[in-house]
């Protein structure tokens, strides 16, 4: 029985380790971003990302975040907010597989400076994270932390860059950290695109994703007063 046992352990472990985790496919993020105006100090943060294990298909996440920012200056906000997210963690389709749930609730603040013709931007959130594995739930806090830095080219053309660490409140302190590196163009005074690439490193694993993003901020006052 113990060499039986042995085996079908070592069969488990081959099976595990020949499990295509996707790490050598690049993925991609398709995203949205806005922050719309709707009071001298209050803004509305909305978002939405579709994350995928290959950049044409193959879901691995969908994000919906929301947010209340409270403006004490140009240079600092603070938000308070929640967030959706549906994951499919595995690269491979499987038969009855169950995708995980999360409801997510984060206070964040953000710090900006300018050295020379720089931008930089500190972001500092804290996540409570409520878990629904299908077959049991967590509840997991985090702490992160994001340093982005903007170099304008022309009134146009800039490019963006981050560095942002994810560290666990409970068991292993090491999370993830990503590294961001995007050409950017402004498409009107409101609204921009980014085209960049992420380096998405966890423990025993990293991910290469393509990322489109699209940022559209209108002042929802300027609308509310052409109403009236």
């Amino acid at each position: 029985m113990r060499k039986i046992f042995l085996v079908l352990a070592l069969m488990h472990f081959g099976m595990v380790q020949a499990q295509d985790t996707g790490e050598d496919d690049w993925g991609a993020w398709y995203m949205y971003f806005g922050t719309n105006q709707i009071a001298e100090k209050l803004s509305i943060h909305s978002e939405a990302q579709f994350r995928y294990y290959e950049t044409a298909g193959n879901f691995n996440q969908l994000l919906l975040r929301t947010g209340l920012n409270y403006h004490i200056n140009s240079n600092a906000i603070a938000t308070f907010g929640y967030a959706y997210i549906n994951t499919d963690n595995t690269f491979e389709e499987f038969e009855n597989e169950v995708n995980f749930k999360e409801n997510r609730i984060f206070q964040q603040f953000i710090l900006k400076n300018k050295v020379g013709e720089f931008n930089f931007e500190h972001r500092y959130r804290l996540e409570q994270r409520f878990i629904d594995f299908g077959s049991f739930t967590d509840t997991q806090h985090r702490a992160r932390y994001r340093l982005q830095l903007t170099l304008p080219l022309t009134d146009t053309f800039f490019l963006n860059a981050y560095d942002e660490v994810f560290l666990n409140l409970q068991d292993d302190i090491f999370g993830q950290n990503r590294l961001y590196f995007a050409f950017g163009v402004h498409i009107t005074e409101n609204a921009s695109l980014q085209v960049g690439y992420l380096k998405n490193h966890f423990n025993q694993i990293n991910y290469d994703r393509f990322q489109l993003a699209i940022f559209f901020n209108p002042d929802l006052r300027k609308k509310s007063k052409a109403a009236d």
